[in-house]
């Protein structure tokens, strides 16, 4: 077995699931410190992994994602070995990237005009806030829309014999030829650690000391 994914990655995954799984359930119920709280984390390991995109192993670069979309039907058609996302995975998660970064763009700039308000909602005319606002709501249905598809792929994926999901626990794969360059996660998770002190500091005090108090 070669290892593909490095622990950040993994962690990235499996943590990104469950802030999105947080931000629902906190939205839904009304618990809106949670909900900007995990916002701001969620923000945090999104800018990690975009940088981790650049400066990271070579399956997390973001130009490993880049396909033709040729190449994207013919990964759908076969089963072929590839190291990290296929071609069609690849626009999955890209697609995924986009959501998540207007979800989390939208909800900075989003206001309910009666006690709720991110933190950029002071520096964006009032009709980009509102526009925001209704982009948020909108843009989750979108998410979970996709979310669904995601799913669906890994069953039918499950169901040929691959096994996705435990790729991204274990982080190694069968049947590889070119063993991929690995960089240790643990710069990644200190990026992140410090990009979440850095965004917390600046907009998250208030929620957080709601949540503890």
């Amino acid at each position: 077995m070669i290892k593909v994914w490095d622990g950040f990655i993994r962690g990235f995954h499996w943590l990104l699931v469950i802030g999105i799984a947080v931000l629902y359930v906190s939205a839904e119920e009304g618990w809106l410190d949670l909900h900007f709280v995990t916002g701001y984390l969620v923000l945090a390991l999104m800018l990690t992994r975009l940088i981790w995109g650049v400066i990271g192993s070579d399956t997390a670069k973001l130009s490993s994602l880049i396909h033709s979309p040729k190449a994207a039907l013919l990964a759908i058609r076969n089963s072929d070995q590839n190291v990290g996302h296929n071609p069609a995975g690849s626009y999955m998660v890209l697609l995924f990237f986009v959501l998540i970064v207007v979800q989390l763009l939208s909800g900075l700039m989003s206001t309910d005009d009666i006690l709720v308000e991110g933190p950029l909602v002071a520096y964006v005319p009032s009709a980009w806030s509102e526009i925001a606002s209704e982009l948020h709501h909108e843009n989750f249905e979108i998410l979970l829309f996709a979310i669904a598809l995601h799913l669906l792929a890994i069953i039918t994926y499950r169901l040929k014999g691959k096994n996705l999901a435990k790729t991204l626990l274990t982080g190694k794969e069968h049947n590889i030829v070119q063993k991929p360059r690995m960089v240790p996660g643990k710069w990644a998770y200190l990026i992140f650690i410090i990009l979440s002190v850095l965004i917390m500091s600046i907009w998250g005090v208030q929620p957080l000391n709601a949540l503890i108090n």
